[in-house]
């Protein structure tokens, strides 16, 4: 059983073998087939290829032909466009700018788009004809746009009346009248303190509108399509021409002149002092609100216009500086007098003050001529004041003037000094910069006390010239302790007394002391020998009485009667003439009387006591003894009014 069934399990595997053999067999001659099949393809699809290629190489180039028109389409349409819109920017600028302005400048854009695109599209065999009238065209444009600027640009520029300055400055530099050139009480050098105290540098300035800021737009696009047209020159001279003409006029309605150096020279000092001091506001308001208000219009207008905002502004503001600093220049050269040193100092301070303002304002390279004008100016200035000043303390030593004062009172010399170095104190602050600019590692305090110092000095010698001009020696020493106390009364009510020290009014107020007892002991020691018991007694002839008490013994009433005379006539005298003198500082003449008759009266008391009787025992006693002390006290009380008076009855 096993045996039979191995051997039916070997045929069953032949059978399997021979089954596969088979079908290996009818595969291969399949591949073998489709082999021989494939290779037949191969072939024809080469033969195929090679029938097909030249339709190929027809269908490509119909296919570039159709993408050659498609461009060439597409580029008509773009010129056609361009052409189009060239039209439509010819028959606007035909129109002008007056119809509609914006239009117009928009066409011009359009043209030069037309310019450029034609410029670089040379394959358009018309191009050069067609630029070379669109250049034609934008000419022509650009003439009447400048004709338009002109024109609106002179609609819109007017001078600005002077009210309308005024309005823009503070209230304390505003002209008392409200009329051009009227500044009556408001000089500077007669309130130079009140205006600095008032902080003048921190006062608001309102620029007046010079061109309505509606307009200033408008102006800006037509300038830019004439710079871009390359027009700058002639934008340049109609903007100089239109606006520095009107710049010019505002001045002149402001009342600026233009005066020449022969002018100031010959011009009284009272009229050029005035003129000086409207200069000074003059300055201020072209400064402050004038260049100001031109230079922000140049700056709008020629905003992005690389420095030719800067050149328009300097072309424009030129005339109109050089006729304002010119005056200066006028004043800065002319023969210097010590009455000119207080308007050269506020003229030197007015162009300090606006130093940063015209740095500012006058910026960029068009405007460094204008810069370095003011800054010479400046400079001028200063040395002609330094100098003035300098000349003033060797005018007060020199002095020559012979007109003496006959009551001894304080000399006008004097007042003039001490009322000059006053006014110099208001202006200490610009001194210390004036001296500060001309001496190195010097801050100008230590300067200004020395030079102040010296011209006290040169007036206390002059002084004391002046004073030996009196032959009274007492009315010398009169004179000068007047004149004196004025100087130190003076230095101790004003800012001088810092600058000067308390060692040098200690050291006046002494000298003041020692002139006044001078005064007594030249004027009175000769009136009060009378009343010495010397050289009374009798030395023979004549009738000697003896007093009470034996007081007056041996005394001659010859002699106490010649005494009394004696004393009379002096006293008289000494009233008379004293009574014109003068101490005008009441304090000072109260201090003398009393000085005086601290010295006087006791002694004429005690004389009558002792000898009065021996008079009063005679005959006509009144003749001698014609005053009783409080008479003399009540004489004494008018010494040094300054009254002529009449000589007491005798």
């Amino acid at each position: 059983m096993g045996v039979l069934t191995t051997g039916m399990g070997g045929d069953s595997l032949s059978l399997k073998a021979a089954m596969m053999r088979e079908s290996l067999q009818k595969s291969q001659t399949i591949t073998d087939s489709v082999v021989s099949i494939l290779g037949s393809f191969d072939h024809r699809l080469s033969a195929l290829e090679t029938a097909m290629r030249p339709t190929q190489i027809r269908t490509h180039s119909i296919r570039k032909a159709h993408e050659n028109i498609d461009k060439t389409l597409k580029a008509a349409e773009v010129i056609l466009a361009q052409f189009d819109l060239s039209r439509q920017a010819e028959s606007k600028i035909l129109r002008g700018p007056r119809e509609d302005l914006e239009s117009y400048l928009e066409a011009i854009d359009q043209l030069r788009s037309n310019i450029r695109f034609f410029s670089s599209n040379k394959g358009f065999k018309s191009s050069d004809g067609v630029v070379s009238q669109a250049n034609s065209l934008l000419a022509k444009a650009i003439s009447k746009l400048e004709d338009e600027f002109k024109q609106l640009l002179l609609s819109y520029s007017k001078p600005v009346e002077p009210e309308r300055l005024f309005d823009c400055l503070p209230n304390s530099l505003r002209p008392s009248s409200g009329s051009p050139g009227d500044y009556s009480g408001k000089n500077p050098s007669n309130n130079h303190a009140e205006h600095h105290n008032s902080s003048l540098e921190n006062a608001v300035y309102t620029p007046p509108t010079l061109i309505p800021p509606r307009v200033i737009p408008l102006l800006h696009d037509l300038a830019q399509q004439m710079f871009q047209a390359g027009h700058q020159q002639q934008l340049l001279i109609i903007y100089r021409d239109t606006r520095s003409s009107v710049l010019e006029e505002s001045l002149h309605k402001l009342g600026v002149e233009k005066l020449s150096k022969d002018d100031v020279q010959k011009m009284q000092w009272e009229i050029l002092e005035a003129k000086i001091g409207n200069w000074i506001h003059y300055m201020r308001i072209a400064v402050k609100l004038l260049f100001a208000g031109e230079r922000k219009v140049c700056d709008q207008m020629f905003e992005a216009f690389d420095s030719l905002g800067d050149q328009c502004f300097a072309e424009v503001t030129r005339s109109s500086v050089s006729v304002l600093l010119s005056f200066g220049e006028a004043i800065a050269n002319s023969k210097r007098s010590p009455e000119k040193l207080f308007v050269l100092l506020d003229m030197y301070e007015i162009m300090r003050e606006l130093h940063s303002e015209i740095e500012m304002i006058f910026i960029g390279k068009a405007c460094a001529e204008i810069r370095e004008s003011a800054s010479s100016l400046t400079k001028r200035l200063a040395q002609t004041a330094k100098k003035t000043f300098g000349d003033f303390e060797e005018a007060v030593e020199r002095d020559a003037t012979k007109t003496a004062v006959s009551d001894g009172t304080v000399h006008p010399l004097t007042s003039y000094v001490i009322n000059y170095v006053k006014f110099l104190f208001d202006y200490q602050s610009t001194l210390k910069q004036l001296f500060k600019e001309f001496e190195n590692g010097d801050e100008g305090g230590s300067q200004l006390a020395s030079v102040t110092m010296q011209i006290m000095q040169a007036l206390q010698t002059n002084l004391d010239g002046k004073s030996k001009q009196y032959r009274d020696p007492s009315l010398t020493h009169l004179f000068l302790m007047n004149n004196i106390h004025y100087m130190v009364r003076s230095v101790r009510r004003s800012e001088a007394k810092d600058l000067l020290g308390d060692d040098w009014v200690q050291r006046h107020r002494r000298i003041v002391q020692q002139h006044a007892n001078q005064y007594k002991r030249n004027a009175w020691g000769k009136i009060l020998q009378c009343l010495s018991i010397q050289g009374l007694t009798s030395s023979g002839g004549g009738s000697s009485v003896a007093g009470d008490g034996g007081s007056s013994s041996g005394v001659s009433r010859a002699i106490v009667k010649d005494r009394f005379k004696t004393f009379n006539m002096q006293f008289e005298d000494l009233h008379q003439k004293q009574s014109q003198w003068t101490v005008p500082d009441t304090e000072l003449r109260e201090s003398l009387r009393l000085a005086v008759a601290e010295v006087l009266l006791p002694a004429y008391r005690s004389f009558i006591k002792r000898y009065g009787p021996l008079v009063e025992s005679g005959k006509n006693p009144q003749k001698y003894i014609r005053y009783t002390a409080e008479d003399l006290e009540r004489m004494l009380g008018e010494f040094f009014e300054g009254k002529n008076v009449n000589e007491p009855k005798r």
